[in-house]
């Protein structure tokens, strides 16, 4: 029996459970793809206004630059990617462990907090403009001199929210895991936290070189849930970071709107930097490659219905992600003339180096499992997982060239770092593994609808991943010439670069529409506001008879 068929028949959940978990996975996710919509959007506006396109005069006024500047990546990663990566593992983790969710109810207020924060922050910039850049440094964020205090307050509340729909999610998370019924419900804590950490896959590696028995034959968590408890771990921090360092702001901002205003100066700068750089970089170094990384063996398990190559290497590999994510925030720092040398040398340097390792292995695993499993099919689910690999084999090595003090002379600051990296590991790395997971579930949270089209899913394929990369390499090229980041250029000192990134933007909209009007076309205009409505007949049996996925791939 394939592994997505016991995915799918080795839970016993009643057709009520089944209907409110596909409800609420659906919910998120048409929301996340929504806010995906809005970010393309206004990251076309920043590309015609550095391309200096015939636009409107009021896109060009920095008021309006910058704010879109700031609010840019929190639409783009909380309130697009969070729900789709939370909507998918709100989903998956029930099916993986054979037991049902914690709490639907907790999972619903957990993409509507996301979706309010987002619309609130996304309100702050394009009512009150507030625009102190998505970094925050102290004391910009703060400055009500420069930035509106209402706008700034409703900025800082709407983020707040995103973090509190964040802990909900990782309280649903864990309380699903360590939950005592089904197969652990003669598992001890301490066996699943020893599982979920990956310690099991160090130990059965160990007894390995040391002619020992097998620590554990069979492990508490499979190797995708280890994955998620892990990359919730960091989810964890990054939000206490993200949330205190914003009540810090909020308490600056209601003082100044009482009249009484606080010493910014009492904060130092330098370690608000660390502290919120530390936080900040669990959801990229940490949350991001250790999330990818599981989707990556699940995918590449179901798709071929084998397993998993080198599976406690993986493991392995995971635990380590844990310390070395840890532990490589400095490498943000390395232009910042106050920070101490060590720490640039040992953790932006050298830790950093690290994750060229920890990420190429996942990637290798992963590829040696299509490879022993092939001939397979070229199917949806199988392109977007290899583009989800392309992405994140040539973003990881971009950064890693930026994680060199010499490199970073050149670099830090500049559209390589936004362009060559972010977007390519986000755009093509991240978003292409979740589609790959997307289209892999389809037919289970849809009961078994069939999409509308596959030339659409095809063209969405080919705009996607040419113009993520060419975006991506097009940025990078005009940084590597000299053009910075959170910068606003009007004179068309980088036209031609601007020009072209702004072609494959237009892709990666154009993309998006094509994906949008497939799913509108498969689940009709009624189905899709059906999945924000509660279920009419809740005894109604969802049929959800699905093919062997690995079976569909074989050649």
């Amino acid at each position: 029996m394939s592994l997505m068929k016991n995915l799918i028949n080795g839970t016993n959940f009643d057709h009520t459970s089944l209907n409110a978990l596909q409800k609420v996975t659906l919910r998120a996710v048409v929301m996340s793809f929504l806010f995906y919509g809005l970010v393309a959007l206004e990251g076309m506006i920043m590309r015609m206004v550095q391309a200096h396109a015939p636009i409107p005069d009021q896109f060009y006024h920095p008021d309006h630059y910058f704010s879109i500047m700031t609010v840019h990546p929190i639409v783009g990663i909380f309130g697009s990617t969070y729900q789709l990566v939370f909507a998918a593992f709100t989903f998956l983790v029930p099916f993986l462990t054979k037991k049902p969710l914690y709490s639907v109810k907790l999972a619903n207020w957990t993409w509507g907090l996301i979706t309010a924060g987002t619309a609130l922050a996304w309100i702050a910039a394009f009512v009150w403009s507030y625009a102190p850049l998505y970094t925050l440094y102290w004391p910009l964020p703060a400055d009500t001199t420069q930035f509106s205090v209402i706008g700034g307050i409703v900025f800082i509340i709407g983020v707040a929210l995103i973090m509190l729909g964040t802990f909900g999610f990782i309280y649903n998370i864990y309380a699903t895991i360590f939950a005592r019924v089904g197969v652990h419900a003669n598992k001890t804590t301490k066996e699943l936290l020893i599982s979920g950490f990956g310690i099991d896959g160090m130990l059965n590696l160990w007894n390995k070189l040391t002619g020992k028995p097998p620590y554990s034959k069979e492990p508490a968590l499979a190797l995708p849930v280890v994955a998620i408890f892990r990359g919730t771990v960091d989810t964890f921090l990054d939000a206490v970071v993200i949330l205190s360092a914003g009540v810090l702001v909020l308490i600056y901002l209601i003082f100044d709107a009482a009249g009484s205003p606080l010493d910014v100066a009492a904060i130092d700068a330098l370690l608000y930097k660390n502290y919120f750089w530390w936080g900040l970089d669990l959801v990229a170094d940490g949350l991001v490659l250790i999330y990818v990384a599981g989707s990556w063996y699940l995918l590449a398990t179901l798709i071929t219905g084998q397993k998993l190559f080198m599976e406690n290497v993986a493991r392995a590999a995971l635990m380590l992600e844990l310390l070395v994510s840890w532990m490589v925030w400095s490498h943000h720092l390395l232009a910042d003339q106050g920070q101490p040398e060590m720490m640039k040398l040992i953790s932006g340097e050298m830790v950093t180096a690290f994750e060229l390792l920890t990420q190429g292995l996942a990637l290798f695993i992963t590829l040696v499992t299509l490879w022993k499993a092939r001939p397979l099919k070229p199917t949806m689910e199988l392109k977007y997982l290899l583009g989800g690999l392309v992405g994140f084999g040539l973003a990881v090595p971009a950064a890693i060239i930026q994680a060199d003090m010499g490199m970073n002379r050149v670099l830090h600051n500049t559209q390589w770092i936004i362009g060559a990296h972010v977007h390519v590991a986000l755009i093509v790395g991240l978003y292409m593994t979740l589609y790959s997971a997307v289209y892999v579930l389809w037919p289970i949270v849809t009961n078994n609808t069939k999409l509308f089209s596959s030339k659409l899913s095809h063209a969405h394929f080919w705009l996607h991943l040419i113009g993520g990369i060419g975006m991506g390499a097009f940025m990078g090229m005009a940084g590597l010439d000299g053009m910075l980041r959170r910068h606003l250029y009007v004179n068309g000192e980088f036209n031609t670069w601007m020009i072209l990134a702004a072609i494959c933007g237009a892709m990666l909209l154009i993309a998006w529409l094509l994906f949008l009007i497939n799913v509108v076309m498969s689940v009709g205009v009624k189905g899709l506001i059906g999945i924000f409505l509660p279920a009419k007949d809740k005894s109604a049996s969802f049929g959800i008879e699905p093919e062997t996925v690995a079976e569909n791939h074989k050649a």
